[in-house]
């Protein structure tokens, strides 16, 4: 795990996958196999992301499950020791080593011309390599008798005695806040107990309403507050769903929810039929994720003015086997990305939007990124390209640009515009809809190489039942609710 801010969530996560060691890596060190970009400005001092990693796992419970090791630079038993001291269990060496067996960091790797002939195959080349293994051994005795000298002067006799300690180190420069380096960690005996008000709260309430209506053998309504902390909301409900009414699901919207505020991280994953899910407001990454028939409605609030704001953050709708997603305002980046069922409609999409795409299908009604298309080889994708760049952003490898001349493609289109504009209130498909004849010709078709035309859910859009989002005077006293 690159050393990181963060990172100490991410290693709690790994070690209850079953890693059985965590390797923290600095941004220092490297060989000259690396390209600068791998060196150079990427991740942090190892310091802050062991520390880390050792105090969130100590909270959580799980440092006796994995083995901490670092890397990134290390040169000396002093580093060693105040690896230990902020929680490392292992520690690795790459660049010293090799430089012990005569590498001069000449950075040429990769082109088979190594001088001293430590990494080349050019049999003229290696014959120049004078290491031995003496050498390595020689600077690994070097670097434990520097660390046991460290433990006589400090007082210890066992490195592993040091683990975690860092009441003993004491930071020298006053300039920098080591506090987030420095803090002790806390076994979860000694945190207090705090009430349960996120993560999986908001779930467990809406698992709760929904299924009680359906018991009653009425549809389920409801609206809730979401803050970011809130994860995966839908997600649980959607496995009842799929547990008690297997994959044919419910009638469609036979439960539909609302949310009001920011949604944390894969809002809506799973949908499955029957469900419906509306959020006023924004949400993070993974939205939509392994959408399997349900239905997501994101739009901003009333009070927003900005004509096209970022809603969704990346990788939306990942994996996706059915379903639709609308969005009344822009994407992050690799929308839609694995996709291979549902259907979406967005105003706007960051770099690699549609990437592996294999089926489902996605009308963009504003810019693209970078890289649109790659590595996609199935279903479509529909572009607004008013200003004229998308062929400068496509990905030509497997996907081409077609105008889009059909009359039932046009028909389609258009019924996908009334019903953005039905479900989400969106200026931009209003806009769009009023100059339609004129905004038409805009639009081109993306499709994978090799396939004659794209398959049209046509009667899924024409048969839409009417439906009207709460008034502005509603949604203002919403947050009186949960």
């Amino acid at each position: 795990l690159v050393s990181t801010v963060g990172v100490g969530v991410i290693a709690a996560g790994v070690a209850k996958a079953g890693a059985d060691i965590i390797l923290i890596s600095g941004h220092a060190g490297g060989t000259g196999a690396s390209p600068w970009s791998s060196i150079k400005n990427a991740g942090m001092p190892w310091e802050v992301g062991l520390a880390e990693a050792h105090r969130m796992l100590v909270t959580c419970g799980l440092r006796d499950r994995v083995r901490l090791r670092v890397d990134g630079g290390f040169r000396t038993g002093r580093d060693v020791v105040i690896a230990a001291l902020l929680g490392a269990d292992e520690f690795s060496f790459g660049t010293v080593p090799l430089i012990t067996l005569g590498c001069v960091m000449a950075r040429v790797c990769h082109q088979n011309t190594c001088p001293t002939g430590v990494a080349t195959q050019d049999p003229e080349r290696r014959a120049k390599f004078a290491g031995r293994p003496e050498h390595v051994m020689a600077y690994f005795w070097m670097v434990a008798h520097e660390v046991r000298e460290i433990l006589a002067a400090m007082g210890y006799r066992r490195l592993r005695d040091l683990i975690g300690r860092t009441d003993l180190l004491e930071a020298l420069d006053d300039s920098v806040d080591w506090e987030a380096v420095l803090r002790p960690a806390v076994s979860p005996s000694a945190v207090p107990a705090v009430p349960r008000v996120w993560s999986f709260a908001l779930n467990d309430q809406i698992v709760r309403d929904a299924i009680h209506s359906l018991m009653e053998g009425r549809p389920a309504r409801g609206i809730y507050r979401i803050r970011n902390i809130d994860r995966t909301v839908g997600a649980r409900l959607a496995g009842e769903i799929a547990r008690r009414y297997h994959e044919v699901g419910l009638p469609e919207r036979t439960i539909t929810l609302m949310f009001i505020g920011e949604a944390g991280q894969s809002f809506g994953a799973f949908a499955h039929r029957g469900m419906q899910l509306i959020l006023i407001g924004a949400a993070n990454d993974g939205v939509g994720k392994g959408l399997s028939g349900g239905e997501i409605i994101i739009r901003p609030p009333h009070d927003l003015r900005d004509p096209s704001p970022v809603l969704i953050g990346n990788a939306a709708l990942y994996g996706a086997t059915g379903g639709w997603l609308f969005v009344a305002g822009r994407a992050g980046d690799r929308f839609a990305v694995r996709n291979s069922g549902a259907w979406a409609v967005v105003e706007g999409v960051g770099d690699h939007g549609c990437e592996y795409m294999t089926g489902g299908g996605v009308v963009i009604l504003g810019p693209v990124g970078e890289n649109l298309g790659a590595g996609m080889t199935g279903g479509v994708a529909y572009v607004l390209d008013e200003r004229g760049e998308l062929e400068r952003r496509y990905n030509p490898q497997l996907v081409r640009i077609d105008p889009v001349e059909s009359p039932t493609e046009m028909a389609f289109l258009q019924s996908i515009l009334e019903r953005h504009l039905q479900l989400t209130e969106s200026p931009r498909a209003r806009a769009l809809l009023e100059r339609w004849p004129e905004a038409q010709v805009c639009f081109r078709r993306v499709l994978p190489k090799g396939l004659a035309g794209p398959y049209l859910p046509l009667s899924e859009v024409f048969a839409t039942d009417s439906f009207e989002l709460p008034s502005t005077e509603i949604l203002s006293r919403i947050t009186v609710l949960r």
